[in-house]
């Protein structure tokens, strides 16, 4: 029957249709995996030959006939599926399965203009010879297949309207590392290019989607966050905006502090007219937002933050609620809300919160960020003023309505501005952290553009990586790990261009850094302890001291080669002062773990020759990027052994690292019962980081009277958090019973699962 069928190749030519090669090909996919069969790969394809069938079709049915076999008994089908799905690939890039040599591969691409021309000019036929010597296209074999498609999706060079791939993933690997280091001298720097290589390739070290999806192309713009803060003006406003605009085109993830807007009925020109308020404001920047979808690699998105004593805060905190009309909601941002130990107080001293228009109460806005001590004078002052607006409420009531919209949204925020300015490489008096990013990981200084080429003004970018602890065996090998990290990262922030002097100012003023970690649910499987029963605090402990200590030392080697950040005198660090100085002390109670590492020299040589970069740590999630790797996201448990997350391609499933191994000892989310370890672990790691950590709260009503999360336990954690100096939380998860719990359900929560 077969011989009267012809098959369509991918250059148009046919030929007879021949099993054995399907066979063949399967086969080789399957070589050296546990628990898979050819034989079940071609049952389930269920291919209908028919004449002049295309080859593609043949292997696409075969790459997703795979794909469906991933289970917890099989997990290796997510490697056969990606060996057929990266030989797919291969053949669509490049006409054939073997990649084409380096040299040829990159004059091809730049003249196309789909790479960096700069390619060509900084290194010769040689020096690519020599790279080509130690590319191993083999390591294209060890991706997981939800890995496969999320490089097709987001990070390979493509035609976005064509669906033509230029690429495959060690090209991409290999290229980042060239652009990266190719300032570095002749002599050196071919050996830094093979062992970033060879940390990014082996997963190792993981980069984020602005560096995977641009490094290597025409588009220079890769620090993934960025922090936007606006005026009390209307040429703020419209300059934050079009700030907005230019960097959601360009991959990055936006933080706007809006809180200094004065509140609605405020007098402006001397009450020639008055204020219409935030929310007019807020729905301008969501437009600003949602204007672009960022090249097609990922929509735009901001969080906006403002302070929980604005005049406003009622209507502000409501304003991603279902309930409501159009008019007076802002649905498409999120939102951070600012607190600090005064708004606690009268938490727990069963007192009031007074709100203020921040233009109606000199200095106190300033204060809120740069003094605490300062801010409770001045506050207090103000709510004895009569002659000033304000409203006044019960904290436990303003507290409650942040909590419960919180829980019903999953996407509101908390940031304790005094903890990000008391345990901060930053000076407060001079370099005030103010807001924090999309994903609540970033803490620096912003000051408000008065126009859009305002050199005065401060846009805070931050350019992120971080290190996969499931491959680290030793602590002392984050060494040389760190050491490369900070150099890609450093060269990285000259490479790449700056549509706006406040950004460029801003970042060779401070270069910030912020290196976080992935697959650490797998770290603590691997060292046989939990997140819930205190069993993995002195391991955290030391693991990041380590983190911390190897990332400061690589950037004051790099300072005593390039010297320090022009504003090197604004940090803290300047003053000899370090992390472990200034954490909260209630931490020790939790976690009595001393120090390992040689501090005090390391201060000493900090305050001898300074510090290259002014942060070096930032705990991002990395939902999308741990993927690549095949490691869980961030510092997050699991939800299931088998996540199955939706995308463009249909569902994509992922089996935990080492699951057969391993496979006892993860601890899944829904099987926490309390956020009490989780939270103690991400105070401990807060010790060392120097920015913050994008830190969730989980909740599942199921363990509660009438399936209803109480809000005093809400209430409660939230203390918890800032007692032991926790900076911000990012989501609030809810259970909402729908999903298996091996599966794993999109982040946020389902609402209405938080009781008063």
């Amino acid at each position: 029957m077969n011989k009267n069928i012809l098959v369509t190749k991918r250059n148009g030519d046919k030929e007879q249709l021949d099993l054995d090669k399907i066979h063949k090909v399967i086969a080789w996919a399957a070589e050296g995996l546990n628990n898979v069969s050819v034989s079940e790969v071609e049952l389930k394809s269920h291919i209908q030959f028919y004449d002049a069938i295309q080859t593609t079709d043949i292997h696409e049915t075969l790459i997703k006939s795979a794909a469906d076999l991933i289970s917890e008994q099989a997990p290796d089908y997510q490697y056969l599926a990606a060996r057929l799905a990266i030989f797919h690939l291969r053949k669509k890039a490049y006409g054939q399965f073997e990649p084409p040599a380096l040299c040829s591969h990159v004059q091809k691409l730049c003249e196309a203009k789909k790479y960096d021309i700069h390619l060509l000019t900084d290194y010769s036929e040689a020096e690519f010879s020599q790279m080509d010597s130690f590319i191993d296209h083999q390591r294209d074999m060890n991706f997981s297949y939800a890995a496969v498609k999320q490089l097709e999706g987001k990070y390979l060079v493509q035609n976005r309207v064509t669906g033509t791939y230029y690429e495959s993933p060690q090209m991409l690997y290999m290229l980042i590392g060239a652009c990266l280091f190719s300032s570095y001298p002749k002599a050196t720097r071919i050996d830094y290019i093979r062992r970033f290589y060879d940390a990014v390739s082996t997963f190792k070290l993981s980069l984020p989607t602005p560096i995977m999806a641009g490094v290597r192309t025409p588009t220079r713009q890769f620090s993934s966050c960025v922090l936007i803060e606006c005026g009390d003006s209307l040429d703020s406003i419209n300059a934050t905006s079009s700030a907005i605009v230019k960097y959601v085109s360009q991959r990055a993830g936006i933080g706007i502090n809006a809180g200094g807007i004065r509140a609605i009925g405020s007098p402006i020109r001397n009450g020639e007219a008055f204020h219409t308020g935030c929310i007019p404001f807020y729905k301008h920047f969501q437009t600003a937002v949602k204007s672009c979808s960022q090249g097609g690699v990922r929509g735009g998105a901001a969080t906006l933050f403002y302070p929980l004593w604005h005049y406003e805060v009622e209507n502000l905190l409501v304003l991603k609620n279902n309930r409501g009309v159009e008019e007076n909601r802002v649905r498409h941002l999120d939102y951070g809300v600012q607190f600090n130990r005064l708004m606690y107080q009268r938490l727990i001293q069963g007192g009031n919160i007074t709100l203020f228009s921040p233009s109606d109460v000199p200095g106190l806005y300033d204060a809120f960020f740069q003094d605490q001590e300062q801010f409770e004078v001045l506050y207090e002052q103000y709510e004895k003023d009569d002659r000033i607006r304000k409203k006044t409420l019960k904290a436990v009531e303003l507290f409650s309505l942040f909590a419960s919209e919180r829980a019903s949204t999953g996407r509101i925020y908390l940031q304790n501005v005094d903890h990000c300015n008391t345990h901060s490489p930053f000076d407060p008096a001079v370099a005030p952290v103010r807001q924090s990013n999309l994903c609540l990981e970033i803490a620096l200084p912003t000051k408000p553009l008065q126009h859009v080429m305002d050199e005065e003004g401060e846009i805070a970018l931050c350019t992120l990586a971080a290190f996969n602890l499931g491959k680290v065996d030793q602590l002392d090998e984050l060494e040389a790990l760190a050491d490369l990290l900070v150099r890609a990262l450093d060269s990285l922030l000259d490479y790449q261009d700056y549509p706006l002097p406040a950004a460029y100012n801003a970042t060779m003023g401070r270069r910030p850094l912020g290196v976080g970690v992935i697959n650490f649910a797998n770290y603590l499987a691997k060292n046989n302890v939990r997140y819930s029963d205190g069993s993995a605090n002195g391991l955290t402990h030391k693991t990041f001291e380590a983190i911390q200590y190897y990332l400061l030392k690589a950037s004051n080697r790099l300072a005593r080669e390039q010297g320090t950040c022009t504003k090197f005198h604004e940090t803290t660090y300047a003053k000899g002062i370090l992390p472990v100085d200034t954490y909260k002390q209630d931490l020790n109670a939790v976690c009595p773990e001393p120090l390992h590492l040689d501090w005090e020299t390391l201060r000493s040589e900090i305050r001898e020759y300074g510090l290259r970069n002014s942060t070096l740590t930032a705990l991002m999630p990395s939902e999308t990027s741990s993927q690549i790797s095949n490691a869980t996201n961030g510092i997050e448990p699991p939800r299931g052994y088998v996540s199955v997350k939706a995308s463009k391609d249909g569902i994509l499933k992922q089996v935990v690292p080492d699951y057969e191994e391993l496979r006892g000892r993860y601890e899944l989310l829904w099987d926490i019962e309390s956020n009490d370890g989780y939270l103690q672990l991400v105070a401990i790691m807060q010790k060392f980081v120097d920015q913050t950590i994008s830190a969730n709260t989980n909740y599942d009503p199921a363990r509660f009277e009438g399936g209803k999360v109480p809000v005093k336990l809400l209430l409660k954690d939230l203390l918890t958090a800032y007692k032991l100096g926790v900076k911000t939380l990012y989501y609030h998860n809810t259970r909402d019973g729908a999903a298996d719990s091996h599966e794993e359900a999109d982040d946020g929560c389902a609402g209405g699962a938080c009781k008063i």
